[in-house]
């Protein structure tokens, strides 16, 4: 037998798989990893703490197998940020903080008033990110190092995303991924042209990233899939590896899963790419899909160029919470400590499903959808990512009462996810209005897809079928395929993502409860509406 590897190294964990030529997930091993907060909107980690535990996790899948049986290896990560010295040492990213938190997180937001200075430039590089640069994105983060800590940004050799660090770790290779590049960076990248924009990062006050060819965010790109290096021996030594094993370019977290899931098939589901979006739902969400010309949607990231799926455009919107939201409108309500205490063999969202189906039981409903009439939720407790790209709005709920006892949290719940299904609904409307081909399916992979209320909740509030890959495991599946690609398992990637991404399931959508949704949409955006009009009575002077 012949493997390779995929290394994920989200938010809370870094997760990784042994997987098969064919797409087989043989084996999967998961490690936390520490998030520090010393502030609000502060959220750091360590690149030392996150390639020791990625050893261990490597160590740990090839136990049973030969280090000669692993022929390629590919990363994923969020796209967090780095910084480094020039030996390749972490820089810490807060003042006065050890050096070991070297990382800003994507969720870091503390760069906001950098990024509306960014977006009052109106640079045409902004159109590449839906006309307005995000918080979690890496030119407000390195300015607002620049102005707030001085001793790092003395210090700082390198910025570079967290997929990129692991490839550097593992091969010594100073190369950056494509990927994170273009979407994280503002790195222009287009079918007869690619380069940085000398002009943007002068006008936002940057233009030292210039010096050196721009070697301090990168001059060295290649596209995913392609070989970055190989491994080194002090990381073979670290991993338990053969030195010399073949490392792939990175991709962001997202985009592995996209590329574990692009490919899936089903029955009378059009295989074609641009037909389909895929989610991938963890913490946040991302929403991509691809065209095959290029096509700016306001709000919406991109279109990047052969950044995910080879010699396609991608559109990449997103929910800047939305596991975490349901985690949160859960952990916050007064009945959820006592459903806790009693769900030892069930986890508590399952046992609010359940309340959920037998309440719609009792009142004859056709849908437990039905039982959110009176609640509205807009979902936007830590800004909007898209299509609004205003990290400024806040989540709203209304409909409130004095009610606080289980059905009330199992309704809320509901409510919670129904927004979120409105979220994506959002994005698609703006994505086609923009002039994208109709999607005709959404394809869920990450650990909420796990859970059947929200599955069938997304079907019929986006009335669209929704499709689950039998591998669960999409974003390693993802990280799996680079490795392949550079193990030479396939001619290219693109022949990876067909062979390895196997079978999926589909739910179709409920017609019964289309207009229900329909109201509840409209609602949705009315919402929006007056959170904006709220804003502007408080910003009238007096």
């Amino acid at each position: 037998m012949t493997y390779v590897i995929g290394i994920d190294v989200g938010t809370s964990s870094v997760r990784g798989a042994l997987v098969t030529k064919s797409g087989e997930v043989v084996k999967v091993f998961v490690q936390p990893i520490t998030t520090w907060n010393p502030k609000a909107n502060f959220y750091q980690q360590s690149t030392n703490e996150i390639w020791s535990v990625c050893s261990i996790i490597i160590k740990h899948l090839i136990s049973d197998v030969s280090p000669r049986e692993v022929k390629g290896i590919g990363f994923d990560a969020t796209s967090s940020m780095v910084v480094l010295d020039s030996k390749g040492n972490p820089v810490s990213v807060n003042p006065g903080d050890n050096d070991e938190q070297n990382v800003m997180l994507w969720m870091d937001h503390r760069a906001e008033e950098e990024t509306k200075f960014i977006n009052k430039t109106k640079h045409p590089v902004l159109k590449y990110v839906g006309g307005k640069i995000s918080v979690e994105m890496m030119a407000p983060k390195i300015l607002w190092l620049k102005k707030n800590n001085p001793e790092c940004w003395k210090k700082a050799a390198y910025f570079l995303s967290l997929p990129d660090f692991m490839t550097y770790r593992a091969t010594g290779e100073e190369h950056r991924s494509l990927c994170s590049l273009v979407c994280d960076c503002n790195f222009q990248h287009f079918p007869d042209d690619s380069y940085w924009c000398e002009e943007f990062f002068d006008v936002i006050g940057l233009a030292d990233l210039a010096d050196e060819n721009f070697k301090k965010v990168g001059n060295v790109v290649i596209k995913p899939g392609e070989l970055c290096g190989k491994l080194t021996a002090k990381a073979a030594l670290e991993t338990g590896l053969l030195s010399g094993t073949p490392v792939s370019s990175a991709l962001i977290d997202a985009h592995a899963g996209g590329l574990g899931v692009m490919g899936c098939s089903a029955e009378h589901v059009s295989p074609d790419f641009t037909t389909r979006l895929a989610m991938i739902c963890g913490t946040s969400a991302c929403h991509m899909a691809q065209t095959k010309k290029e096509i700016q949607v306001p709000g919406v990231w991109g279109p990047f160029y052969n950044i995910m799926v080879p010699d396609l455009w991608l559109l990449k919107g997103g929910q800047s919470v939305s596991g975490r939201l349901i985690d949160h409108i859960i952990d916050t309500h007064p009945a959820s400590i006592q459903i806790k205490q009693k769900c030892v063999d069930k986890h508590i969202t399952q046992y609010l499903n359940d309340l959920l189906y037998e309440k719609a039981k009792k009142q004859n409903l056709t849908s437990i959808d039905e039982l959110t009439k009176d609640i509205h939720i807009w979902p936007d407790f830590h800004g909007n990512r898209s299509p609004v790209a205003d990290q400024e709005l806040r989540g709203m709920i209304n409909g409130l009462t004095l009610a606080h006892d289980e059905e009330d949290l199992a309704i809320r719940y509901l409510a919670t996810i129904q927004a979120l299904a409105y979220g994506t609904k959002h994005i698609i409307d703006a994505m086609i209005e923009a002039g994208h081909n109709v999607i005709q399916s959404v394809i869920l992979c990450g650990g909420v897809s796990k859970n059947k209320v929200y599955v069938n909740t997304h079907a019929n509030a986006i009335g669209l079928q929704v499709l689950i890959p039998e591998e669960t495991e999409s974003v390693l599946l993802g990280a799996a395929m680079l490795g392949a690609s550079v193990a030479g398992f396939y001619e290219n990637l693109q022949q990876a993502i067909r062979e390895m991404a196997g079978p999926a399931k589909h739910v179709k959508p409920h017609a019964d409860v289309r207009s229900y949704h329909d109201k509840k949409y409209q609602v949705f955006l009315e919402m929006l509406n007056h959170q904006k009009l709220i804003r502007s009575i408080m910003e009238l002077e007096t």
